[in-house]
């Protein structure tokens, strides 16, 4: 008996110390989670390791630290294997690309891009936004002409007005204020989003507030987290915003009134937004899903949810027609997805988008996408590629690999496309491609037709 008991109590004080390090170990993990979060980090979803370490990302500025709130946009997951290929690679000697310079002036990375006139726009993580001429040889270092408090995630033009969405929650409206010459043109700020009389006016109503993750309370105008896209509807009478927050808002550009919040409008961080000519919005999320929404009665409501994708989604384009979405996640695929209606009636509301293909060929995570015409599609990649994509030439419904542009020495976080000639049975395309290697690219592009 008291042998029995010695070896009791043994066991018993053995097993009080293993429960004893797992809850401290839990107190541990908690205490980690909390401090990210402080920092703006929050733990990785991802089943692979995170491409940075902590070190590197104390040693950055919080801009740089994820591209998604789940930090998984740059790493590269297993590809789709239930998901049939569409690419073939076509090396064709008839393509002519070349890289015609590199535009140097940020000093940290390239996030975003976008073409208005003669003008070329790109926004910073450190908030810088500069514009360089469109056309060469006129390339210098580019000229300031905004900076905001947050990095830059996403730009728009709407016709003198520039707005920009940041890593701080904010959206900003710019307006030119000196026209004296394209190099020296100043803007200045003269909207910050939510509007004051948007925040006011929402400051005294309980209905207003709603719950939003990692702060109890706060008014639905408000972002609560980096707004990581914007997009136009084709009159411009509308901007959305998208965000981490798992929200995306619609506001009037008129006024810049926020006319609708969609809380909760995914389970994770949305990263991508897209709206085609009939009217219908499409968002990408790192919760692997990509929702469609249309308005109807004057509010926004999903109309389906494809769920094809095995990671985070962080690039969407549509085509010109609106029939064809191109999505690009951490699966290393792009996923071809094609409109089909209920019925002969164009008119019909209810809308299904279907899968009908992959497009392989990066070795990393898609983290841009662009679409150049009604056949051909540009991607950018955190394998430091860009690919350029054509429809129907070796199989009716399947796309040709035409070129690989390599030059970047880090991932390509952005890009822009312009159609400069169509006539001569040749695409002749500018290409702009900004990367974490602080560069914009600008290459000349020609692609037959057939």
């Amino acid at each position: 008996d008291t042998t029995y008991r010695i070896n009791y109590i043994k066991q018993s004080i053995f097993t009080n110390h293993d429960h004893s390090r797992q809850q401290q170990n839990k107190q541990k993990t908690k205490l980690s989670i909390s401090r990210s979060r402080t920092m703006g980090l929050l733990p990785c979803s991802c089943p692979l390791p995170c491409n940075k370490t902590r070190s590197e990302y104390q040693t950055k500025s919080t801009n740089l630290q994820s591209e998604s709130s789940t930090s998984s946009s740059l790493l590269s997951q297993p590809s789709l294997p239930l998901v049939p290929s569409l690419s073939f690679l076509r090396r064709s000697s008839n393509v002519d690309h070349q890289c015609l310079t590199t535009l140097k002036g940020h000093s940290s990375y390239v996030s975003s891009l976008a073409l208005s006139g003669e003008s070329l726009f790109t926004g910073s993580s450190n908030g810088e936004i500069r514009v360089w001429p469109r056309e060469p040889p006129e390339y210098s270092t580019g000229s300031i002409v905004a900076a905001g408090n947050g990095g830059v995630k996403s730009l728009v033009i709407l016709g003198d007005k520039l707005i920009s969405a940041h890593h701080d929650h904010k959206i900003r409206v710019w307006k030119i204020i000196d026209e004296s010459s394209r190099r020296d043109q100043k803007y200045k700020c003269v909207a910050t989003l939510p509007t004051v009389n948007d925040r006011f006016t929402s400051l005294f109503s309980r209905k207003s507030y709603v719950e939003v993750r990692r702060h109890k309370k706060c008014t639905w105008v408000h972002h609560v987290d980096a707004v990581s896209s914007l997009a136009l509807s084709l009159d411009g009478s509308l901007l959305y915003s998208a965000s981490w927050d798992r929200s995306f808002k619609i506001w009037r550009t008129s006024d810049f009134k926020c006319l609708e919040s969609l809380e909760k409008a995914h389970d994770d961080a949305i990263n991508a937004t897209v709206v085609s000519r009939d009217g219908f919005v499409y968002t990408g999320s790192a919760d692997k899903k990509i929702k469609v929404w249309n308005k109807k009665d004057k509010r926004h409501s999903l109309v389906a949810t494809l769920t094809k994708h095995l990671s985070a989604v962080n690039a969407l384009a549509v085509s010109e027609d609106g029939k064809i979405l191109y999505s690009g996640a951490c699966d290393r695929s792009i996923l071809v997805w094609e409109r089909v209606r209920n019925g002969d009636d164009d008119d019909d509301e209810e809308l299904h988008m279907s899968v009908v293909g992959a497009l392989r060929g990066h070795t990393k995570a898609i983290l841009c996408l662009a679409v150049a015409s009604a056949d051909l599609v540009l991607s950018g990649s955190a394998d430091n590629s860009l690919r350029v994509w054509k429809r129907g030439l070796m199989e009716k419904e399947g796309y040709s690999c035409l070129a690989v542009l390599e030059g970047h020495t880090k991932p390509v976080k952005c890009l822009a496309v312009l159609v400069s000639d169509s006539n001569s049975g040749y695409y002749s395309c500018m290409v702009y491609s900004g990367s974490l290697d602080l560069s914009v690219k600008v290459w000349n592009l020609r692609v037959p037709f057939v």
